[in-house]
């Protein structure tokens, strides 16, 4: 359990270049704090306490703007950034070394007890304020853009953006008029 803990403020000294000491990480940031009081819901909730589960999520709740249900499955070294009204529904599964941001929703898309919320593989951001609805899969190593909308499933090493959720290309290239793309002419013609 303390090595747990002690790669959570790992993680968070890695990913955040404005964490100044292991002393800070612990004591100020709300996205570490909803993640292990989580933990303790979780065991709680695995454990058939459902109630006492939901208390412990509800206080997280109210002291870090993070809600995550006792239910989700949530793996190692889970960073949230900021965490202000971040959502992990009750069967979102959260792989290793994720990585969300303020505002990061992953909702569900049914009312049956089912598979209803979203599966982060490892290695996923989240930028802030983006929406993830339904039980879609987000690639090991993808990336979703800050405000985005994802309803469809996302492949690995693919960065997604917009409304609805559309990969970028990953040319970086000046774009080109038609006439010098295609070979026809120049600009000038």
């Amino acid at each position: 359990m303390f090595e747990t803990l002690r790669d959570d403020v790992r993680t968070a000294l890695a990913k955040d270049p404005a964490a100044s000491s292991a002393a800070a990480v612990v004591l100020t940031y709300p996205g570490l704090h909803a993640v292990w009081l989580y933990r303790l819901a979780h065991a709680l909730w695995a454990n058939d306490h459902e109630f006492a589960a939901r208390l412990v999520s509800h206080l997280s709740r109210l002291l870090t703007g993070v809600e995550i249900h006792p239910g989700a499955e949530v793996g190692d070294r889970l960073f949230i950034d900021h965490g202000m009204a971040t959502v992990i529904g009750e069967t979102s599964v959260v792989g290793d070394d994720v990585l969300l941001y303020h505002g990061v929703t992953l909702g569900g898309k049914s009312m049956r007890r089912e598979k209803r919320h979203p599966t982060l593989e490892d290695g996923v951001t989240i930028g802030a304020n983006a929406t993830l609805i339904g039980p879609v899969t987000i690639g090991e190593n993808a990336t979703v853009g800050a405000g985005a909308v994802v309803v469809d499933d996302v492949p690995p090493e693919t960065t997604v953006v917009g409304n609805p959720a559309r990969p970028i290309d990953d040319d970086t290239s000046e774009p080109q008029s038609p006439a010098v793309a295609d070979g026809s002419g120049s600009e000038a013609d």
